[in-house]
């Protein structure tokens, strides 16, 4: 925030006599958030996949300590089933960080 406080637009924005309230949420906050967004994606696919770690090591009941044993036991459906479901949710965490863009950042459009 403090790197964008210092660029161009906000100064222009400010001499055009805009509200502070405008300057900071529509030109600081947006640029401000794309690469928090960025960081987002990956973030939440490693918190989804990272369950496998946590709870077979510290023996928490869960989806990823089923997984593991799942893997540990051949149970081919439930591999298959657990799978499918994890790529659901990191395409999920995906494509809401595809759509947040669109809303951040005024230059992405969605295009038929």
């Amino acid at each position: 925030m403090l790197e964008v406080l210092r660029q161009d637009y906000v100064r222009t924005a400010r001499a055009k006599g805009l509200h502070e309230r405008v300057v900071i949420f529509r030109h600081m906050l947006r640029n401000a958030l794309i690469p928090v967004v960025t960081i987002l994606g990956p973030a939440l696919a490693a918190l989804v996949t990272g369950s496998f770690i946590i709870e077979t090591m510290f023996g928490f009941p869960g989806m990823g300590r089923a997984y593991v044993t799942a893997i540990g036991q051949r149970d081919y459906s439930m591999i298959l089933g657990t799978t499918l479901l994890f790529v659901f949710l990191v395409s999920l965490a995906n494509l809401t960080v595809d759509m947040l863009y669109v809303v951040i950042d005024p230059r992405i459009r969605i295009n038929e």
